[in-house]
């Protein structure tokens, strides 16, 4: 039989509510009952049904409005959907998602770090002195500097808003404004930067070769539903709650299926002159970044106690939790998180200049990580979130630059778009409150 935790016991209620205190009881026994032998497809389905009406819809949203995303600007323009807009529009939005991932650190805590974009800047901007050939270092020697300098920032940060106690919003919009002059600088009368070398400019312009794409989505495919299938069936052998074998089969097959598109949209064609396909290697970078940070928040001890501090910070303090470590922590993983994109963004443009919109960046970023799913108020939010709402914002940028739209029409949709989704998010707190 499957384990179940026991239900907490409901809040004292007005005598006029008994009837809705026991329908509330009856319903969640009628729950928890489903939950514990849902051991059919059919059954795991009522399951999440029960949860979406209980407010708990998960990513069901933003996929929705992906979904007429598309179909609203295939309609508009028949190249929205072919092969060379979609990998195109995944070139264009892996900075969104790297930059998003970062944010979720934040967010988890209920903070916010409004620096992220320059601090992008800033690793673009050591990358790019450090590799050029007056200075002579190795490719991977400068981008592990980058990347060293953008974590210090976030330690830097971090420290000050857990020991000295001061606002992130205050700490890291100083540090969007600083390090906008730390960039200016650095680059100094000329405002830009040529990087030369082949390597990391491939980041975002080079592409696996077709055969060796399908050999990465078939290695990545197995990686993935194994662990998926060993780690389900171990649950259920051990009795805890775990979905029914029939749905771990059904995940795997997405995941295989989702693979198999991404190859073949991949593989096309995508030049007009000289032959262009295989997968992007910055898709494979976003992969990574993501594999790690789910790993990271979703097994480990670090993670666990993230979202204990964003649930409730004091309950947390009280059961032992360093607060101060981890927010420091997380402050200098969304920093290093934003080098990896300030990076890639170099890479995309091959060069850093000081028209790097770093204010823009971060507004994108922490809009992409709401609209995706996580929650501004912390404790709810996932990397896997960051990458859906990346996307979207992609999408949304991609689709009107292919009708011509201006750049203040572009920021009004996507206004429209953030402000909808904080929207479902607090709605669902309430209902699940309520």
């Amino acid at each position: 039989m499957t384990k179940v935790d026991e239900p907490e016991p409901l809040e004292p209620v007005a005598p006029g509510d008994a009837e809705l205190r026991r329908a509330a009881e009856a319903e969640a026994e009628r729950a928890a009952a489903v939950v514990a032998n849902a051991q059919t497809l059919r059954e795991y389905v009522h399951v999440v049904y029960v949860r979406i009406r209980s407010g708990d819809s998960g990513v069901l949203p933003v996929v929705g409005g992906l979904l007429l995303i598309s179909i609203l600007f295939q309609s508009l323009n028949s190249n929205f959907l072919s092969a060379g807009n979609l990998v195109n529009l995944l070139i264009q939005g892996a900075v969104y998602m790297l930059l998003a991932m970062g944010e979720v650190f934040a967010l988890l805590l209920g903070e916010i770090d409004l620096s992220i974009g320059f601090v992008s800047g800033i690793g673009g901007v050591v990358t790019a002195e450090l590799v050029k050939q007056s200075t002579g270092w190795p490719w991977w020697g400068a981008i592990l500097a980058g990347l060293l300098v953008c974590a210090v920032i976030g330690v830097v940060q971090g420290t000050i808003i857990t020991r000295i106690g001061l606002p992130s919003f205050v700490v890291t919009l100083a540090g969007l404004l600083g390090f906008q002059g730390v960039m200016l600088l650095i680059l100094g009368p000329g405002g830009s930067l040529p990087i030369n070398d082949k390597i990391i400019n491939d980041f975002a312009s080079g592409n696996l070769t077709p055969a060796a794409s399908w050999i990465v989505m078939v290695a990545i495919v197995a990686v993935v539903g194994t662990r998926m299938w060993v780690q389900e069936s171990r649950r259920r052998s051990t009795g805890l709650m775990a979905p029914p074998a029939s749905v771990t089969a059904i995940k795997v097959a997405a995941t295989a299926a989702a693979g198999v598109v991404i190859v073949l949209i991949c593989n096309t064609n995508r030049g007009r002159i000289v032959p262009i396909n295989g997968v992007p290697w910055v898709v494979l970078i976003v992969l990574g970044v993501l594999a790690a940070w789910t790993f990271l928040l979703g097994r480990t001890k670090f993670g666990r106690y993230v979202y204990a501090i964003g649930g409730n910070a004091e309950a947390a303090r009280r059961a032992g939790i360093n607060l101060a470590r981890i927010r420091t922590l997380c402050f200098m993983l969304a920093s290093f998180t934003a080098g990896i994109a300030g990076i890639v963004y170099a890479s995309r443009l091959r060069s850093v200049s000081t028209a790097l919109d770093g204010g823009t960046l971060v507004l994108y970023a922490v809009a992409a990580a709401v609209i995706g799913g996580a929650s501004l108020f912390g404790g709810r939010g996932r990397a896997s979130h960051a990458v859906l709402g990346g996307i979207v914002i992609a999408a949304i940028d991609n689709g009107m630059s292919l009708q011509s739209y201006s750049a203040a029409a572009k920021d009004v949709v996507t206004a429209i778009v953030l402000l909808v989704a904080v929207t479902i998010d607090a709605l669902a707190r309430r209902d699940a409150a309520r």
